[in-house]
């Protein structure tokens, strides 16, 4: 299965502006640049799409082995914040931190950590970052 995700970017670094979109067309020609990446302007970047990316993928993954163990969550709020750190000249992507708030039904705490670290290991998108990632887990 692909899926994919598009940019069309015109202009320099600092004066340039960009759009991004989704296959599914959840994102059409959203914008992104310099000051939304870097001076807090409105749109969108690529860190807050990957990180939108990894929570939705670590609680499917958490879903699916939830249901193999037998608990189904009633309810899962999940929130990944993706640190970029300058690297020289440039920057980098150095973590992944998830953060996790459920509720499920019959699940003793240490059974919930357990699966959830297994998600998070698990998950595609965890896979695909090889950055450091951490996880906070709550049991409601």
């Amino acid at each position: 299965m692909d899926k994919h995700g598009s940019a069309v970017w015109q202009g320099g670094l600092k004066d340039g502006r960009g759009t991004v979109s989704t296959e599914s067309g959840s994102l059409t020609e959203a914008p992104y640049g310099f000051a939304i990446r870097f001076e807090g302007k409105k749109g969108t970047n690529p860190e807050e799409l990957i990180a939108a990316a990894h929570a939705s993928c670590f609680a499917m993954a958490l879903s699916k082995i939830l249901g193999e163990a037998g608990f189904t969550a009633e309810r899962m709020d999940s929130k990944a914040t993706i640190t970029l750190d300058p690297a020289g000249d440039s920057f980098e992507i150095t973590r992944s931190h998830l953060v996790l708030s459920a509720k499920v039904p019959g699940i003793d705490p240490d059974t919930f950590q357990e699966l959830a670290a297994k998600a998070k290991a698990g998950c595609p998108v965890s896979k695909l970052l090889r950055a450091q990632i951490s996880l906070e887990a709550t049991l409601a």
